[in-house]
């Protein structure tokens, strides 16, 4: 696994936030799932395969996560405020005049959500990556991976030994999961409407595993958006993220860049 140097930047309210970068070229900013951190893109080489074609790969880790801060206070998690640090950061690399469409934006699960908020909020990438999700979780409609670790914190430490509860426990605090401030970032998500994503003029790829329950309101989410479109492939919500033909999916989605006129 490619493992970068990690650099840093000053979030929404001057929360010390980090990054990772891999290859040069056009900027591709990737961001990463719920209790995860940017190795993810390291870990199954989707990173080093979107360098070698010539990528800028540029991976932060949302606060509460990973290398970046894990503030306990409640008022370090106002609504939206991973969004409030996706733009923060298109501006610390030099994206954010304007949000020009020099770049690109994906990213998976929690980060698909993420990537929606910054576009319904004025991002304007050439081209965007929404893995992972279907319209209902960008409506924010309960379920998912949200309702399994509120459950998990809940019962921290409490769990029948071998219980799917005490191994997601033991996966967490293996991964360095902070409880508190993961709490903190759920209570901080904020659903969009279908209405602005209506509003959005970025063609964005809907990808999502097909055995992923998400996929059933997939092509909802890419009929609410005005340029959307849809790739398969194989897994559920854990294994597509490792999949190479994510990968693929969205290299080939990247590849169909109109000519600038």
């Amino acid at each position: 696994m490619l493992d970068p140097v990690v650099s840093y930047f000053s979030g929404s309210d001057g929360v010390r936030l980090a990054y990772r970068e891999v290859g040069r070229g056009r900027p591709l900013v990737l961001l990463h799932g719920i209790a995860g951190d940017a190795t993810m893109w390291l870990r199954y080489g989707h990173a080093e395969t979107f360098a070698a074609r010539g990528y800028r790969v540029i991976m932060p880790d949302f606060r509460g996560h990973g290398r970046s801060a894990k503030p306990h206070d409640g008022v370090s998690y106002p609504l939206d405020v991973l969004t409030d640090d996706g733009l923060a950061l298109l501006e610390h690399l030099g994206l954010g005049d304007d949000y020009a469409r020099d770049y690109d934006l994906g990213g998976y699960s929690l980060g698909a959500r993420i990537v929606v908020r910054m576009l319904v909020r004025g991002a304007t990438p050439g081209r965007a990556v929404v893995a992972g999700q279907g319209l209902r979780q960008v409506l924010g409609i309960g379920g998912g991976a949200g309702s399994v670790l509120r459950r998990v914190f809940a019962g921290w430490g409490t769990f029948e030994p071998g219980s799917p509860e005490e191994r997601a426990e033991q996966s967490l605090r293996s991964s360095g999961a902070d409880p508190v401030a993961l709490l903190h970032v759920l209570d901080s998500i904020a659903p969009t409407p279908v209405e602005p994503l209506g509003r959005i003029q970025v063609p964005t790829l809907v990808v999502v595993g097909a055995d992923d329950e998400r996929a059933a309101t997939a092509d909802e989410l890419v009929e609410a958006l005005p340029h959307g479109t849809r790739a398969d492939v194989p897994g559920n919500h854990g294994t597509a993220a490792a999949a190479p033909e994510l990968t693929t999916a969205i290299l080939d989605f990247l590849a169909r860049r109109q000519p600038q006129t």
